[in-house]
């Protein structure tokens, strides 16, 4: 399921294996670390980074959205799925 996560970039949820604030000091020097890695992918757009999505594969996804707005599209995305399932 592919879900936005702003300027036009999507991310396959069903990858994700967590979302986090990116606020705090501790994922902040994780970010840097995935960028010296080059693990980390950078959807922000020269925004501010709010939260980054910890993928399966071990890269993160940098997003300019709030967690909470990435969950409720993920949730909008997951029942207009199954509400397609269930008229097919």
């Amino acid at each position: 399921m592919l879900v936005n996560i702003g300027y036009g970039n999507v991310v396959n949820m069903d990858k994700v294996v967590s979302i986090i604030r990116a606020d705090a000091a501790p994922i902040k020097r994780m970010i840097q670390v995935a960028k010296d890695e080059n693990l980390a992918v950078d959807a922000t757009c020269g925004r501010k980074t709010k939260c980054i999505l910890v993928m399966d594969s071990g890269h993160i996804v940098l997003s300019a959205l709030l967690p909470d707005t990435i969950e409720n599209r993920a949730t909008e995305s997951s029942l207009l799925e199954r509400s397609q399932e269930d008229e097919g």
